[in-house]
């Protein structure tokens, strides 16, 4: 029992470390540019060991991928036990998703991932739809909680917000490799939320740009991962 309990373990570190190459190589390379040879070097493992979990360069995208979606979704989940009214927690998805991205190499190959295969076939949409269906979701509490106006339609609303923050992303990368991402999110709804929330509920504009998710839970991925050296 003890050896196949080790055995199980050497073999979800395995895994793990070839998650990791990958989603490196997938990150800085793209999809088309990484080569299973590279992912092998950056894992630092045998042929045999990446073939073992995955069949194809593929699978190991598709895989990354699933990584992401089951991050973002465990965010959302956490955003959601939050005491904090809808309008705040629209605010906190955005910067843990600009966390996120900074912090964890394996969301930030599942976006390159997604967005290169989505040039030319109908690539992997699920983190972004949940997104969007959740932000949607928050915006018709807010409005019911009286921290929206009225007039916004919340499918084209949550639409917008997660499209303007994966803009805001991509010029932070192209400028300054995400270093200024926070500042830039912040900047993102200093502009948006004087047009959105009711005249009558500006006085609480500066605590709804500062909320901040507590509950949300570190990259997932990034905790199995044994350290490199």
């Amino acid at each position: 029992m003890w050896v196949v309990a080790q055995q199980q373990a050497r073999a979800v570190e395995t895994r793990a470390q070839i998650v990791r190459g990958a989603a490196e190589t997938f990150e800085k390379q793209g999809y088309v540019g990484a080569s299973l040879g590279t992912i092998i070097e950056n894992a630092g493992l045998t042929k045999g060991a990446l073939y073992f979990h995955f069949r194809s360069k593929e699978e190991l995208a598709r895989c990354i991928v699933a990584e992401q979606h089951a991050t973002s979704i465990a965010s959302v989940e956490a955003i959601g036990r939050e005491q904090a009214p809808a309008i705040e927690q629209i605010v906190m998805l955005c910067h843990e998703m600009a966390r996120q991205i900074v912090h964890d190499p394996i969301v930030r190959a599942g976006i390159r991932i997604t967005l290169e295969l989505s040039a030319d076939e109908q690539g992997p949409a699920d983190p972004y739809l949940d997104w969007i269906n959740t932000c949607e979701q928050l915006a018709r509490r807010a409005i019911v909680q009286g921290d929206l106006t009225p007039d916004i339609d919340p499918p084209r609303f949550a639409r917008f917000v997660i499209g303007a923050f994966t803009g805001v992303q991509t010029v932070s990368q192209v400028l300054a490799q995400r270093t200024d991402l926070e500042q830039r999110v912040d900047d993102m709804w200093m502009f948006l939320l004087p047009g959105i929330v009711p005249a009558e509920r500006h006085p609480d504009i500066d605590r709804i740009r500062k909320a901040r998710s507590v509950g949300a839970p570190l990259a997932r991925v990034d905790a199995q991962l044994p350290p490199r050296g």
